[in-house]
């Protein structure tokens, strides 16, 4: 029997999940907590990962201790603390900033098809990853990733492409990651054995 299945995501042990939805073959590592989040079909995090207010792909590989969407605090207020949001866990009189609330989640992280996030990185809100994009172990992504680019450093800075520009925009327009599952399986051998320009010669 395969690991995953496309009815129900694998939810590992001590996982925090609120308002997340999943597609098929979903796996989520032990100890990661999501927040109004949607993981697309084939999409997995291992161990830890936290993640808030983002739109995952289909095919992203996101590694352990990774942050995306990471939550933001006032800075133009006389206070930066939680207390101005949360004043309900002091004070049994006030409750919740729900407008503070509903601005962060609608500050939303798109993470594209068949990306990698590596280990102990972190994606801000509002930034957007391109499809096939790689994000580099340890990596702070402040703005817009291009498509089929790999970035590095803090902030994250493009450090060279994942494929050339010309077989990015072929794969895109190939768009294999909406492929169903029986097709993928018929093409498993082709994805191992053939470099990308290959595969596209052969499928698109």
């Amino acid at each position: 029997m395969p690991k995953l299945s496309p009815d129900a995501p694998l939810l590992h042990p001590d996982c925090e999940v609120h308002n997340s939805t999943f597609g098929r073959y979903v796996e989520i590592g032990r100890g990661t907590r999501l927040v109004n989040t949607q993981f697309d079909d084939y999409s997995y995090c291992d161990r830890h990962a936290d993640i808030a207010n983002a739109q995952i792909g289909k095919f992203a590989n996101i590694a352990a201790m990774t942050r995306i969407g990471a939550t933001d605090h006032p800075l133009d207020t006389a206070s930066c603390h939680h207390f101005l949001y949360r004043p309900e866990y002091y004070w049994d009189d006030v409750t919740a900033d729900e407008d503070f609330f509903t601005r962060r989640a609608a500050r939303v992280a798109h993470i594209g098809h068949d990306t990698w996030i590596g280990h102990g990185a972190m994606v801000k809100p509002e930034v957007t990853l391109g499809h096939g994009a790689v994000v580099a172990s340890g990596a702070i992504v402040t703005k817009d990733v291009p498509p089929y680019t790999i970035v590095a450093g803090v902030p994250a800075r493009p450090i060279r492409a994942r494929q050339p520009k010309q077989v990015a925009e072929r794969l895109i327009e190939l768009a294999w990651w909406d492929w169903d599952h029986a097709r993928l399986r018929a093409s498993l051998e082709d994805f191992r054995s053939l470099r990308a320009e290959a595969f596209l010669e052969k499928h698109q």
